[in-house]
């Protein structure tokens, strides 16, 4: 796999991967069974599922693989859902449906991971059982046939600042000796810097997660917490919200004078069609977007 990494035919095909990134709030359907049966009937042939891999106690510490049978040293796609850091599921439609039918036939072992929720669990923890979950997940690769160097982070709304915390604040994983990933993929959060975030103008789920302590804001914040150069990002935002682009500018800013590879992708669509678009067929989405990431993930690419 790492002689593959270096050959034009997969990065063109990890970039493709990459042409494809757009994210949606990620919320559980009503009926766990019903999901169940949708995500199982929808899945690939000769995809090998196994669900609920426990990385802590709690019955949220749980991940699903999904594994092309006769993988050996296959790339990973690591994914975190959104739902304001209080809901979603690893289920969920708009985190799998279209991924597992784009990569999983391309060889991709992909990961959705469930984490402990507000008001129970705060951001900081959450993005702990994110480690937890990454390093149980890269402990285990080989028996998936998947290659533990080989991940590629995705997180989408809340989940791409967990992500992106996870990210840019080794000390959250300092004692789990995780293996550096190939990148970060951070689909539209509007909370790279928390911090500006709550002196501002902000819904009221922003409240609910951060509070009033202004040292957990910093605790919490992505820009404060980047302090040294960090795995590759990408940040892909809505021309269409507020704060998300310009959140996400600031971030990679920050990286890249610190010596980051890191790019803003800024899309006209809406928080929820980025998810949903995520995985489909090209030729659906605008030449113009194909373009625009095609231009930011060449960059991306050069280091992964």
């Amino acid at each position: 796999m790492k002689q593959l990494l270096k050959t034009r035919q997969f990065r063109s095909s990890l970039m493709a991967w990459l042409l494809s990134l757009l994210a949606a709030a990620a919320t559980a359907g009503p009926i766990r069974d019903r999901i169940l049966a949708r995500t199982q009937s929808l899945q690939p042939a000769g995809v090998q599922v196994i669900r609920d891999v426990a990385y802590g106690p709690d019955a949220r510490q749980r991940f699903d693989v999904y594994a092309p049978e006769h993988a050996k040293d296959a790339p990973v796609i690591f994914m975190v859902h959104g739902g304001a850091w209080a809901q979603g599921d690893k289920q969920a439609q708009g985190v799998l449906d279209n991924k597992l039918a784009r990569w999983s036939p391309q060889g991709f072992v992909l990961i959705s991971v469930n984490y402990r929720m507000l008001p129970q669990t705060k951001p900081l923890e959450q993005a702990r059982d994110l480690a937890l979950a990454l390093a149980t997940a890269q402990n285990q690769a080989a028996s998936w046939g998947a290659d533990r160097h080989q991940f590629i982070l995705m997180g989408h709304s809340a989940g791409a600042h967990l992500v992106a915390l996870l990210t840019t604040s080794p000390a959250i994983s300092q004692d789990l000796h995780l293996s550096p990933w190939l990148g970060s993929v951070l689909l539209d959060s509007a909370a790279m810097d928390v911090v500006q975030l709550m002196q501002t103008r902000h819904l009221a789920l922003y409240d609910r997660a951060f509070g009033t302590d202004t040292a957990y804001w910093r605790q919490t914040s992505p820009f404060h917490r980047l302090t040294q150069a960090a795995q590759p990002l990408l940040a892909v935002c809505s021309t269409r919200r507020e704060t998300s682009c310009a959140q996400a500018d600031q971030l990679v800013e920050k990286a890249v004078a610190l010596g980051t590879r890191a790019s803003t992708l800024k899309l006209d669509l809406n928080h929820g069609d980025i998810n949903q678009r995520l995985g489909l067929d090209l030729a659906t989405t605008p030449t113009s977007l194909h373009m625009a990431l095609e231009a930011c993930c060449t960059e991306l690419d050069k280091d992964l």
